[in-house]
């Protein structure tokens, strides 16, 4: 990335980018299959790679590497839209951000938690309080001006600090053993909420006919909802029944069925709300970092409230 100097983060940067560049050639369905197959492996075998490594260091590179992709994808689609935000600004603090969490989690472990919540809040006070700061260099340009601070700090809590929970979930369960205690943890979480997309994808392209929202998402259907809840529970129960003492923090089969229901709730609400963006926007795709399957966003728009959920549900409900 560039060298960001402080004029350049005062700088109105949410003006559409030129569309004078000659349209890309369509791929053909081959070219978008092997696109999708290289993404596709090269992205299981750095999973596998983390996995098997048992370093907490490595889980969290990983994810802070991700996590700073959909950042930056955030604020590339607010530009490509011609919403006001402040893409400069939004990236350094939400960059920041994400490298502070994962360098507290990776010193300190679960001793960390408490005090992130802490984090949070000042770094949410900071990205409203440098995005008013940022406009007093201008003159008022309407409704644009509030607008440009509401969507930078949306896109900080939206990406950077709603995932951020996959983070702390990899040191929740209190643990004296050496590596990663929240591993399997994580994979869970990962399964269940990728098992109601695929779920979801499956059964509606099979047997949807009723539509659920199609002023939102017009491929969504009722049908595929109930294959969103089946598959979750296919994923969750499956795996706790594998490795039962791997996954003690969940708290037996009531909490693992309960709490499969819940994440695969949110997990369909939060493909919905990237959606909702996306659409607000006007834009269709959140990137292309990962070619042939899409934007590392589209990777975790789900992800972003269902790690969250069981976080909290770990930490405060009596599991």
């Amino acid at each position: 990335m560039s060298q960001i100097s402080l004029p350049a983060l005062l700088e109105p940067a949410w003006m559409p980018a030129s569309m004078s560049s000659p349209t890309e050639p369509k791929k053909s369905k081959a070219q978008v299959f092997g696109a999708r197959l290289f993404s596709t492996l090269t992205l299981w075998a750095v999973v596998t790679a983390v996995f098997m490594s048992d370093n907490v260091w490595a889980f969290l590179c990983a994810l802070t590497l991700l996590g700073v992709f959909s950042v930056r994808e955030y604020f590339q689609m607010t530009r490509k839209g011609g919403m006001p935000s402040q893409p400069k600004w939004g990236m350094l603090t939400g960059i920041t951000y994400l490298v502070v969490v994962a360098v507290k989690i990776g010193k300190e472990g679960g001793g960390a938690l408490d005090s992130l919540m802490a984090i949070d809040v000042a770094f949410v006070c900071l990205v409203v309080a440098g995005g008013f700061l940022c406009q007093l260099r201008r003159s008022i340009d309407g409704k644009n001006t509030v607008i440009e601070v509401s969507v930078t700090t949306l896109g900080f809590v939206y990406v950077a600090v709603l995932f951020s929970f996959l983070s702390r979930l990899l040191v929740l369960p209190v643990s004296s053993e050496e590596g990663v205690p929240g591993a399997w943890l994580l994979l869970w979480l990962i399964a269940v909420t990728k098992f109601t997309d695929m779920g979801a994808y499956i059964t509606g392209s099979l047997i949807g006919k009723h539509k659920m929202i199609p002023h939102i998402s017009p491929g969504k259907t009722w049908q595929g909802f109930g294959g969103a809840l089946f598959f979750s529970q296919l994923a969750g129960c499956g795996l706790y029944a594998l490795m039962p003492e791997k996954l003690a923090v969940l708290g037996g089969w009531a909490w693992v069925i309960g709490l499969g229901f819940v994440l695969s709730l949110l997990a369909v609400v939060g493909d919905l709300a990237e959606s909702v963006l996306k659409r607000s926007i006007g834009v269709k795709d959140s990137g292309n970092t990962l070619p042939g399957i899409g934007g590392a966003l589209d990777l975790i728009d789900s992800l972003c409230f269902t790690a969250p959920a069981l976080y909290f549900c770990l930490r405060w409900m009596p599991v």
